[in-house]
């Protein structure tokens, strides 16, 4: 497999978060959610994100739709196309499926704009997916230029549609038209944007939970948006607890892989560290290919194998035991990723989000002022949530060349550009 795949979950979750361990399903690159919060293994194709899809021809049947869940339909004549009706969409084309949910491009037959259906299968026995419901409620009241549109739903009796806003690409494909890395100054548009919609959720109490390339959806004018909070969570209580299985392997951090379930802001914050390092050096920043053992090991050979002395607290986690890991010091991110020496101040921004204790991951808004952010425009942090930064004048991507930093990466015999770390 090549370091630019990737592996995830998609799977249903059941109330209280309980998943059980024959509904686990691996993908490679694919879907991933957002785990919310209220206030104070079989593998498949990869799947891209969620909103690439459109409705499946039993949706687009006669059933039944509720009345509860039906938005602005508009009042013009019983025979014309209206929001929250099945008939409102056209299938143009199939884009990905999961284990509950197919994902088609589509038209709006109302005002003829491009959307994203993403069909979940509703089972009698089983009624509708957990997940479904938590995805629908969160992102009908978020509302911000770097998080996906929730459009409309439609209930029938079969299936329930989440009608999005159409994204053409996520970061996932965007890295694999450019596998030696992207061009500094994109990567800095794409970061900032990433923690532009992250402070936005945290603030109101919302964690993503599966942070990963394949739910960072890219407009055509390179504007990133958060998406698939099929995962995510509103924080009731600080008591409760959360499933570990709730972020694709390459990116979930030391404490969830030890099995700590009293998580908050921070998972997030290494999934973000992760991605950054990818997008600047061209491969996952810390890619398993076996299992969670593998997946620690390789974190503590590029972190320092952790003590109680480095992370009070972790002897109590239920899969930390004395003698398990090999002892490794800490080295600097550049020896593991070269090309965080070539951008000015990367590497202290990557080092300070690639904690392994989880108190020490820098937030998402405290992160938007770091002085690898520096030299972009005042008006960015001036702007209001529904604004886009490249509303600004001269921000804009860059073309991204072949190696965008000028370092020449090895490529091996798959033609894949080849790691210089040693994980």
């Amino acid at each position: 497999m090549s370091t630019r795949s990737c592996q995830g979950t998609d799977s249903v979750i059941k109330p209280l978060d309980t998943i059980p361990e024959d509904k686990k399903v691996r993908v490679q690159r694919t879907q991933s959610g957002f785990e919310p919060f209220e206030k104070p293994s079989s593998q498949v194709k990869r799947v891209h994100s969620e909103n690439n899809a459109c409705i499946s021809t039993k949706s687009c049947s006669t059933s039944k739709e509720s009345p509860k869940l039906r938005r602005h339909s508009s009042p013009t004549s019983p025979t014309s196309p209206k929001f929250g009706k099945a008939d409102s969409y056209e299938k143009l084309e199939k884009l990905g499926e999961g284990s509950y949910a197919t994902v088609y491009k589509g038209k709006s037959k109302v005002n003829g704009k491009l959307v994203a259906l993403k069909v979940i299968r509703l089972q009698e026995e089983e009624g509708t997916p957990f997940t479904a419901i938590r995805e629908a409620s969160l992102l009908k009241g978020l509302k911000h230029a770097n998080i996906v549109l929730l459009h409309d739903i439609i209930h029938t009796k079969e299936t329930l549609t989440l009608v999005f806003e159409y994204v053409h690409t996520d970061l996932c494909q965007y890295m694999d038209k450019h596998p030696v890395g992207l061009h500094p100054d994109n990567v800095k548009l794409f970061l900032f944007q990433m923690l532009r919609g992250l402070s936005y959720i945290h603030r109101r109490y919302i964690l993503h939970r599966d942070l990963k390339p394949q739910n960072l959806l890219i407009s055509d004018t390179g504007e990133l948006k958060l998406a698939d909070f099929g995962l995510a969570r509103a924080k009731s209580v600080p008591s409760h607890t959360y499933s570990n299985e709730v972020v694709t392997l390459w990116y979930r951090p030391p404490d969830v892989l030890l099995g700590s379930t009293d998580y908050s802001t921070c998972l997030d914050m290494w999934g973000v560290g992760c991605i950054f390092v990818e997008m600047i050096q061209g491969v996952a920043a810390f890619p398993g290919m076996k299992d969670i053992q593998d997946q620690l090991e390789r974190i503590f050979l590029v972190l320092g194998t952790p003590s109680e002395d480095m992370w009070p607290g972790i002897s109590s986690l239920p899969h930390f035991k004395p003698g398990r890991f090999t002892v490794y010091s800490a080295k600097k991110l550049r020896q593991a990723w070269n090309k965080l020496g070539y951008v000015d101040h990367a590497e202290d921004l990557a080092s300070k989000f690639l904690q392994c204790f989880p108190k020490n991951r820098l937030s998402a808004q405290t992160a938007l002022n770091h002085e690898y952010f520096s030299d972009l425009p005042p008006r960015l942090w001036e702007l209001q949530d529904m604004s886009s930064i490249f509303t600004v004048p001269n921000v804009k991507l860059q073309a991204e060349s072949g190696d965008s930093i000028q370092v020449c990466a090895q490529r091996n015999s798959h033609g894949k550009a080849s790691s210089d770390s040693k994980h």
